[in-house]
């Protein structure tokens, strides 16, 4: 049986669908083809209809957190005064709703312990990704005249996925949600965003 472009589009989106919720549950290397493919409601064969190997599934679903993740950022931003804007964003990524959101929060806390070991093109396509939300973050600063905006912008991302990562670490819910309260309050300070405009 002969399919369409939209089927096959509509395939793989199922395929990087799973392969995003296998890192996010076990990391990029680990995950299995078969055991996506399965999850899926595909089988083994078909996978390579869709992806040269599992490598270029794993690029493909990291460039799908990404997309995610940008996505996120311009939920909580878009239409909104930098400053206000800034500030919706921290709130979110500093909250105990994102630390617990593991299987849907930004990839930078779930892939950072995990590249050092992954593939050089895996590791281009993080640094991309975290060039884009800095630089999402620095055009922010910008408007707000934010002396150094990349250098903040970078120095402030570094901070809020630290805080997340340690406050997913630890099992104490009151040591955990002080940590984000703490960098909430850090990071709002640093970019004067309890300043008026």
């Amino acid at each position: 049986m002969r399919y369409d472009a939209e089927h096959k589009e509509r395939t793989r989106a199922r395929v990087l669908k799973e392969a995003v919720k296998a890192i996010r549950a076990e990391g990029p290397h680990r995950i299995g083809v078969a055991g996506v493919m399965s999850r899926a409601g595909l089988t083994h064969g078909g996978f390579y209809a869709h992806f040269q190997s599992k490598d270029d599934l794993v690029l493909a679903a990291i460039g799908e957190m990404f997309n995610g993740a940008r996505d996120t950022f311009q939920r909580h931003t878009e239409g909104r005064p930098p400053r206000e804007a800034l500030q919706a964003y921290v709130d979110f990524y500093l909250s105990a709703g994102h630390r617990d959101a593991r299987e849907s929060g930004c990839p930078l806390p779930v892939l950072s312990s995990d590249l050092p070991r992954m593939t050089d093109p895996a590791r281009e396509y993080f640094a991309k990704g975290v060039a884009r939300l800095t630089g999402s973050i620095q055009g922010q600063l910008e408007q707000l005249e934010q002396p150094n905006a990349e250098v903040v912008a970078s120095s402030v991302l570094a901070e809020m996925i630290g805080a997340v990562s340690l406050a997913r670490a630890i099992s104490d819910p009151v040591q955990s949600d002080a940590i984000l309260a703490r960098s909430r309050t850090s990071v709002a300070e640093r970019l004067g965003l309890g300043a008026q405009a």
